[in-house]
């Protein structure tokens, strides 16, 4: 009988072991081993270990049907048999048929065998697909998943249109085979998921799960249909390892976006910085890439979360900005120490880009992202006022000479007009017409006010007496400079109108010898500047 067994003439063992099973009932009935129960005992086991031995032989074809590259319709069929066979020798009762050995005439159960066998086969064959290290190959996974459903959708397409014909409809083949896949790879999955994995290897295995598993590319494809059904499939990952594995990458992926943000603010220094390479200009402006940049990686890491899942793409969004609002304070921290121990020509310019280009990314965080942006405008509003000052600090570094020497004595004999004033001032002002409005505006008319409002601080500091000769000599060049700063910021853009005539009226007033014209002079600047103490 192991004879037939081993060479899976497995019918033909089955009745021989059928036949001396019934024999040996027939002889404990005829109460044949009152006197020799251990001969019983031996019988018994025969019989059970040869059917254990067919079971063995049934798990063996199962697992084979998709290691052999070639099909053996016959032994399928075979065995198919067998198990109606030993179901109608065997009718499913709870107790043996032999009330002297419950190894006698028991449901041998080799349907549930079959399915056990192929639950085996399923594991075996996810195991099966190659898998290299990680120091290997970097993409080891993505290879790994790729080997995994192109061999077993080979499989599951074998079982459509090779094993499943040697069934019976009763056994639901495909749906058996689909399931006993499907639970393997959940096993395999969930034991993947527990291991070290870095943020790209978390999102392939995210992105197998929710976008190829049951895609065209898996479980889909068409030339599965319509046996390969999945509808009725369990979760591949519980909800606890699916959100784990959503946290997983969340988390790693902070790391990465603070790294992101971190390689820009390099760039920044030592592709832009350090050479003194002038900003872009885009529509008049001065732009700097770096709104467009922190923009783009939000919106790639959003499209890939997204493709996840919402919840997903929400918390990866979150994650954004919040790494957003911790990096533009070290930005501003690291620009501002560069243009403290810097005094280069590119400080003005790239100021101007920075505040521009921030406000554009306030703008297309809102409209691309809906985000709520009010958190980030305090810090970009603490952000602007600081480089505004910054800026005004400088300005004043360099005027602040130049302003020192109005009304001295080289000032008054000199032939040449404000143009070092000017041109130190509009080192700065100059660029302000790049800015975006109404900062650049408010920020150009505020330096057209410090200018003029300095001017007229140096004239009216006492110093020294001047006779009327020199009095009117002060007033014409004063007079011409008020002209040169009021031309030069007008030029530049400033709408600061008002401040025109204010040097002109301080120099009518110094020019004046008369009394009642020099009231009349007073009166008329208390009238455009009511507010003159």
């Amino acid at each position: 009988i192991n004879e037939l067994i081993q060479k899976r003439q497995l019918l033909e063992a089955f009745a021989s072991i059928r036949l001396m099973e019934d024999e040996t009932i027939s002889e404990w009935d005829a109460e044949k081993y009152n006197d020799n129960p251990q001969e019983f005992v031996r019988k018994c086991k025969d019989v059970d270990l040869l059917y254990n031995s067919i079971t063995n032989a049934i798990q063996s074809i199962v697992e084979g049907t998709l290691e052999d590259p070639t099909l053996e319709h016959t032994l399928l069929t075979s065995m198919v048999t067998l198990i109606a066979r030993e179901e109608a020798a065997h009718p499913n009762t709870d107790s043996a048929a032999c009330p002297g050995s419950d190894l006698l005439g028991r449901p041998r159960k080799w349907r549930e065998q079959w399915r056990e066998a192929i639950n085996e086969s399923a594991r075996k064959r996810v195991l099966k697909a190659p898998m290299a290290s990680r120091e290997e190959a970097t993409s080891w996974l993505d290879l790994h998943l790729h080997f995994l459903q192109e061999h077993l959708r080979e499989d599951l397409l074998k079982i459509k249109l090779s094993v499943k014909k040697c069934y019976p409809e009763e056994y639901l083949v495909c749906d058996t085979y689909v399931e006993a896949f499907h639970n393997a790879i959940a096993s395999h999955l969930q034991e993947l998921s527990q291991g070290p994995l870095d943020f790209h290897e978390l999102y392939t295995l995210l992105d197998w799960v929710a976008n190829t598993y049951h895609s065209e590319l898996f479980l889909g494809h068409p030339d599965l249909k319509p046996e390969v059904k999945t509808e009725n499939l369990s979760l591949l990952l519980t909800p606890a390892d699916w959100d784990k594995l959503n946290d997983d990458y969340i988390a790693s992926a902070k790391g990465k976006i603070k790294s992101y943000f971190g390689n820009i603010l390099r760039l920044e220094v030592t592709e832009k910085w350090e050479k003194e390479v002038h900003s872009e200009e885009n529509e008049n402006l001065y732009h700097a890439s770096l709104a467009f940049d922190i923009q783009t990686i939000i919106g790639q890491h959003m499209k890939l979360s997204g493709a996840i899942s919402r919840g997903l793409e929400t918390k990866m969004l979150e994650l954004c900005v919040a790494e957003l609002l911790e990096f533009i304070p070290r930005f501003e921290q690291e620009f501002t120490a560069w243009s403290t121990a810097q005094d280069s020509p590119i400080f003005v310019p790239y100021l101007i880009a920075y505040v521009n280009s921030f406000q554009d990314l306030v703008s297309g965080l809102e409209t691309a992202f809906k985000v709520n942006t009010e958190e980030l405008q305090k810090i970009l509003a603490a952000l602007t006022r600081n480089f505004t000052n910054i800026f005004l600090t400088k300005l004043r570094t360099k005027a602040q000479p130049l302003l020192k020497k109005i009304l001295t004595k080289n000032w008054i004999l000199a032939t040449e007009g404000p143009d070092s004033l000017t041109s130190a001032v509009s080192q700065f002002s100059e660029h302000l017409q790049h800015m975006r409005e109404p900062l650049g505006q408010e920020l150009l008319q505020e330096v057209h006010k410090y200018v003029v409002k300095e001017y007229i601080t140096q004239v009216i500091k006492p110093r020294w007496k001047m006779n009327r000769e020199t009095r009117q000599q002060v007033s014409r060049k004063m007079s011409l400079e008020a002209a040169v700063i009021h031309d030069t910021f007008i030029d530049q853009g400033s709408g600061a109108n008002w401040l025109s005539p204010a040097i002109d009226h301080i120099a009518n007033i110094i020019g004046e010898k008369k009394k009642d014209k020099i009231k009349a002079h007073v009166k008329e600047l208390c009238q455009d500047y009511p507010d003159i103490r």
